[in-house]
């Protein structure tokens, strides 16, 4: 627990504009399942699916705001404000998706007698679901990174930027999974492939990013993650090239959607969203790339470097500043020191303090320190 006293409920985790945002989503989410269960009902895949949404996002919220609330997120081997804020964005993504995906199967162009009454809770339960994504995107806003201000891997836009690109495969996959054809050809096993490597690969980096392992590693992580988004533009790029071809070439499929294609269960409905979220998904890594490229290019300019520790086990929050030289031309990593740090969230061996690696946010388990520049 908090060993720096203090009050041991954290009142800002419902004054503050954060805990206004998250006592909304819990509002709307308790709505929603309410209206669901009481009429509005679900059926089917499409419907479970939306109902697993909205309970998870609101199980998921309520454990948030009560350790918030409480301060027992910092018993938690976790990095807690990568974990809330790769939530945030995750629910964002997953109501829009559920406010689409809900009136779309659910809601009658006509109705009459008991249905109209069942009408009216479904527009209700698509209301509050597209009001929702509101206060989930709020979140994301108050706690994604501004210049100055010490944040998490994740609160960056490479970092937000992964969970869009896993939620988006996530779409590919159930595409392919509803009757795409997709082992027809070699030529659209291969775009299987890269979907699920890349797919793989950047949940690893989520979750290292979260469980705060990232310094363990014994290689430089946030080198390896640009490689890696690299990689992945290029495979993205060759799918795209090769999924349109191979699902809507005459040679191999057909150009338009077929008239007797039943609806929700059309392999040519399937092809074309894995086609979208394909190009979709290559914007996304491309521009993941420029900005960690920018990034990087830009902490290299500047041979003085601002550091700023955060004591995330402080109830005080107090946030120290450091300064880091650079010597030498070879980069970051070829000869820092400390230089006038002020050592209350510093390690006692200074051979214990992480050498450079990114501008963004990282953590040591020894110090329970944070530093960004």
């Amino acid at each position: 627990m908090d060993s720096y006293g203090g009050h041991y409920l954290n009142k800002e985790a419902v004054l503050s504009p954060l805990g206004a945002a998250r006592m909304c989503q819990l509002l709307l989410g308790c709505t929603i399942m309410a209206l669901v269960s009481h009429s509005a009902g679900y059926s089917a895949t499409y419907g479970t699916f939306c109902m697993f949404v909205w309970c998870f996002c609101f199980a998921v919220t309520l454990v948030v705001f009560t350790l918030d609330i409480t301060r027992l997120h910092t018993c938690m081997p976790i990095s807690w404000d990568n974990f809330t804020v790769a939530f945030a964005m995750l629910a964002t993504l997953m109501y829009i998706t559920a406010s689409v995906v809900y009136p779309v199967y659910f809601l009658q162009t006509e109705c009459s007698g008991e249905a109209c009454e069942v009408q009216i809770y479904r527009i209700a339960v698509t209301v509050c679901s597209s009001v929702c994504c509101f206060p989930y995107g709020t979140e994301v806003f108050l706690t994604r990174a501004k210049p100055g201000a010490v944040v998490g891997y994740m609160a960056t836009v490479s970092g937000l930027l992964k969970v869009v690109q896993s939620f988006s495969a996530c779409i590919i996959f159930g595409a392919l999974a509803n009757d795409s054809e997709y082992n027809k050809y070699i030529a659209t096993q291969y775009c299987v492939v890269v979907y699920s490597l890349c797919f793989s690969v950047t949940v690893i980096v989520i979750i290292l990013t979260v469980s705060g392992r990232t310094s363990a590693l014994r290689f430089p992580f946030d080198r390896f993650v640009v490689v890696y988004t690299f990689f992945a533009v290029i495979l993205y790029l060759s799918t795209t090239l090769i999924w349109p071809i191979f699902s809507f070439d005459r040679k191999y499929g057909k150009v338009t959607r077929p008239d007797d294609c039943p609806r929700g269960q059309c392999p040519w409905d399937s092809k074309l969203v894995v086609a979208v979220f394909t190009s979709v998904n290559l914007i996304l890594y491309f521009v993941d790339l420029v900005y960690s490229q920018r990034i990087r290019l830009s902490a290299d300019r500047h041979s003085w470097t601002t550091l700023t520790f955060y004591n995330f086990r402080s109830s005080t929050r107090r946030v120290d500043e450091c300064r880091l030289h650079r010597s030498g031309s070879g980069g970051p990593r070829s000869g820092s020191r400390l230089h006038s740090c002020r050592r209350d969230c510093l390690p006692q061996n200074h051979s214990q303090f992480p050498r450079h690696r990114s501008a963004y946010s990282t953590g040591t388990a020894e110090t329970g320190c944070e530093f960004y520049h």
